[in-house]
């Protein structure tokens, strides 16, 4: 009997922890202050409401206006249509994120593997290889972050 008398007072305290970990997301915490009390920043300063907009911290540029996005999945259809594959935001996303690696890795040979590893296809599993990744490569650069 004591046994159960246990199993309920540990089945119970787990409930009441859990519990509180429940927050509601608009209640001001510690960590997260009311919007009251958030001092006003500079337009500059807040983060845009364009998930697409460059994050200078992360490396990451800015989506790219028409004509360059038309022009890099144009370079890319070239190379092989299978890279695009008629996912044009794919490829853009992966060469957004190819640019980011990019930005702190100068090695030529390391950025080619990364492209390799980065952007596959359905007959490409394990990537269009070296050749094709370093036009990859050629591509993302040249269209998407020409100063990386």
């Amino acid at each position: 009997m004591r046994r159960h008398h246990v199993i309920i007072a540990l089945t119970g305290a787990g409930i009441l922890a859990l519990a509180g970990c429940g927050s509601d997301s608009d209640a001001p915490t510690a960590d997260k202050p009311s919007a009251s009390t958030v001092p006003s920043a500079a337009p500059s300063a807040r983060p845009s409401a364009d998930p697409s907009a460059a994050r200078p911290d992360s490396g990451l540029p800015p989506s790219p206006a028409p004509a360059q996005r038309a022009g890099y999945l144009a370079a890319l259809n070239k190379i092989d249509p299978e890279i695009v594959n008629g996912q044009d935001d794919k490829a853009v996303s992966r060469g957004l994120d190819q640019c980011q690696s990019m930005k702190g890795e100068k090695d030529p040979t390391k950025r080619v593997a990364g492209a390799n590893q980065r952007f596959i296809g359905p007959n490409h599993p394990d990537g269009f290889g070296p050749v094709k990744s370093a036009l990859i490569v050629a591509a993302v650069q040249t269209n998407l972050c020409p100063t990386y």
